[in-house]
């Protein structure tokens, strides 16, 4: 059994395990991954690796997320339960991992762990090699650490799951799962406003939000509401830095056919780049394309965004532009969210920490 103070302190030598840079294994890992999923380059591996230590694994950000939790020790790995709410013993939480940004599931495992319950881990298969080594690392600071976690290739003997995935998998899990305590995740897309008074430091920016991790994540910018009259051309001339994304092959297949079906259909479009904007109502946007809706009236764009928001995961827009009851974010920040900033708005340490109630 680990206390919460050990569990912490194997969380810290993580950190600066990573802050050193000193580890080729993990270095063979990233590339055999890209290998394996050209999709995750190093480039963008090493992205997730920054954003997890910095955000995640600081250890005044943990001090502070947790102070606002009542964790209660409970038996761990090894220990059997005893009666009452103060001896209960620790669960065992399935955890179905997404695969569409690197070590995208890694908040749900530190939940897990900061909890003290044992993670059953059903790792994707487009990212099944650094995860794993990063737990083997908090084994070798401490053996301990090692019974907390399991990675298996189906979930059984578990009680509750966190599953994440597609529209189509979430029916799925909803029924599989249902007799359990669970959290399912579904698709959601990042929105940005523009009040069309953005700087170019702020549209560069955006840039960020859309196109890092190829705009995969659940994060990531897939459609702008624009003003009325809004010139496009400032952003496409910021937008058209990230030509280089037309060197990665699948980006360009991806994109020449978007670019063939778009034009087939008669669709009309900006072309800047490695990407065409146009206008759509629908939030999610194919690889290559970027989606816009013009408004005309901030009440009703709020109102609008809010009947949608069980297709949003958060609005990126000017600090005070927009109020709208969803989580809001600066520019270039859509992809640094810390640890409070919980998927889908549902706050999985507080479901952990019930599992006991």
């Amino acid at each position: 059994m680990m206390t919460l103070e050990e569990r912490l302190a194997t969380l810290q030598q993580l950190a600066d395990h990573l802050t050193s840079g000193e580890d080729e294994f993990l270095t063979a890992l990233q590339t055999r991954t890209e290998f394996n999923n050209a999709w995750f380059t190093l480039a963008n591996q090493q992205a997730s690796l920054r954003a997890i230590v910095e955000e995640f694994l600081d250890k005044e950000k943990l001090q502070a997320w947790l102070s606002g939790y009542t964790i209660v020790p409970i038996a761990g790995p090894g220990f059997v339960p005893q009666p009452g709410p103060a001896g209960e013993g620790q669960r065992t939480v399935g955890l179905v991992l997404a695969g569409n940004i690197p070590l995208v599931g890694f908040h749900d495992i530190l939940c897990v762990y900061v909890a003290g319950h044992k993670a059953l881990l059903k790792l994707s298969s487009k990212d099944e090699y650094v995860l794993p080594y990063l737990l083997q690392l908090l084994a070798r600071f401490d053996a301990r650490a090692a019974a907390y976690f399991e990675q298996v290739d189906q979930l059984k003997d578990y009680d509750a799951v966190i599953a994440t995935g597609s529209n189509n998998s979430a029916r799925y899990f909803e029924t599989y799962f249902r007799k359990v305590p669970h959290i399912i995740r579904k698709n959601r897309n990042a929105v940005a406003v523009l009040s069309g008074a953005e700087s170019p430091e702020e549209l560069r920016a955006l840039g960020k939000d859309v196109f890092q991790y190829f705009g995969l994540g659940c994060r990531n910018v897939s459609k702008l509401y624009v003003p009325e009259g809004y010139d496009f051309q400032p952003l496409l001339e910021i937008f058209h830095e990230w030509k280089t994304l037309q060197n990665h092959t699948k980006w360009k297949n991806n994109f020449d056919y978007n670019y063939a079906l778009t034009t087939l259909n008669k669709e009309s479009f900006y072309l800047t780049g490695p990407l065409m904007v146009l206008e759509n109502k629908a939030i999610p946007s194919r690889i290559g394309t970027l989606h816009y809706e013009v408004y005309t009236d901030k009440k009703e764009l709020i109102a609008a965004l809010q009947a949608q928001r069980e297709d949003i995961q958060l609005v990126v827009s000017q600090p005070g532009f927009i109020e709208t009851g969803l989580p809001t974010f600066s520019f270039g920040e859509a992809q640094q969210p810390g640890l409070k900033d919980y998927a889908d708005g549902v706050d999985t340490l507080a479901f952990l920490l019930g599992l006991l109630a």
